[in-house]
């Protein structure tokens, strides 16, 4: 089958790459329709995340028609059409039953985190999406049967950045009145801003640099602020905001723009990677106020600003979204026209040109600001 992989460091190809196969009783092949790609899969690419080689197929939001299933799928059958959530969880431990999927006990050999779907041997070793055919392990948890009525394009970030983008606004603990900063204007940032504006915040203040991303950001009624304007973007915010704001989602991560220095660092392995979103939070927030990491980090941060939250009472949170947990209930919204995502689909191309998409995207050129790839 055809497959885009990780062929080194900054680079991308399409290749032939062996079918999957079934392995397990409760695994199933999807015929991929549709395939996205994500701002953290840029993380891999660019080498920032641990146990990637060569050959590595990418992508985690991926939906298809089932091929076949194991003799212990029983939620699922061949013909049906899914999504599948990036989560690989096993359902029946601790914190599968606690709804916390990506964290699950079982499903990843190779490190503590739950496994997760095309992101490199540290989360699991599962190929990714991003291809012709897919397997996917512990089909009775993950995959969602969507009706036929509703487009790939409406249900296909179901699998991250819509649970994810949802996610972030529940542990900032956003609620009607807030004033919200959003720090990122990329797909989850964007979503972030549906989602703070659905909820009844007073105010969301997006923040990023590049013009057609902040442009995208205000036709949804949020304050624009563009970080290359400032010297001290953080306390800029507090100042607007008369002393800081009741959340700050940071949907950044590793995607910051680093200093000279912090490049050297990270070369060096003294950093995982850009400090400035979080610094930024930090100055940005209020006292007794809540930040949520939903962009993907690191390992160790030097000069982390902890002491700047810890005096102010801040509440800090972060990780790998349970995206399975609000596949059911974002669907439902879908299905009523209460939300809708397509409007961030700025390219939509075959899969042989996923190279090309990758360089689109990171380099943020052609008004990019999300792929969708047809098999």
């Amino acid at each position: 089958m055809k497959a885009l992989v990780y062929d080194g460091i900054q680079k991308v190809a399409c290749r032939q790459v062996d079918d999957p196969r079934i392995e397990k009783d409760d695994d199933i092949i999807v015929k991929v329709t549709s395939t996205a790609i994500c701002g953290s899969d840029l993380h891999l690419v660019h080498g920032l995340v641990k146990g990637m080689y060569d050959g590595f197929v990418l992508g985690h939001e991926t939906m298809g028609i089932v091929e076949e299933v194991g003799k212990d799928v029983h939620n699922i059958k061949k013909g049906d059409r899914v999504i599948i959530p990036f989560p690989v969880a096993c359902g029946h431990c601790f914190y599968c039953e606690h709804n916390e999927f990506s964290q699950c006990d079982n499903s990843n050999e190779y490190g503590e985190a739950g496994g997760l779907l095309g992101y490199s041997k540290s989360y699991g070793n599962y190929a990714g999406g991003q291809a012709e055919y897919i397997r996917v392990p512990h089909a009775n948890v993950g995959p969602k049967v969507i009706p036929e009525d509703l487009k790939d394009e409406q249900v296909l970030f179901l699998t991250d950045i819509l649970p994810t983008s949802l996610w972030g606004t529940e542990i900032a603990n956003v609620k009607k009145g807030d004033t919200v900063v959003v720090l990122g204007c990329g797909p989850v940032g964007l979503l972030t801003i549906k989602w703070c504006i659905l909820k009844g915040a007073s105010r969301v203040i997006a923040v990023d640099r590049v013009g057609y991303r902040l442009n995208h950001a205000k036709s949804y009624g949020a304050e624009v602020i563009n970080f290359e304007q400032y010297d001290e973007t953080g306390a800029y915010i507090k100042e607007l905001t008369h002393g800081g704001a009741d959340a700050v989602i940071d949907c950044v991560g590793l995607d910051g723009k680093m200093s000279l220095m912090e490049k050297v660092e990270t070369a060096l392995k003294l950093q995982g990677g850009s400090k400035s979103a979080i610094e930024i939070a930090s100055q940005a927030v209020r006292k007794c106020g809540h930040i949520a990491l939903v962009g993907v980090y690191g390992t160790k941060y030097n000069n982390f600003p902890l002491g700047n939250m810890f005096t102010r009472n801040v509440t800090l949170k972060m990780g790998q979204c349970p995206a399975t947990r609000y596949v059911e209930p974002i669907l439902e919204m879908i299905k009523k026209g209460e939300f809708d995502a397509t409007d961030i689909i700025t390219h939509t191309l075959p899969l042989e040109k996923g190279k090309h998409a990758y360089e689109i995207f990171d380099a943020k050129e052609d008004n990019c600001i999300k792929v969708v790839l047809k098999t």
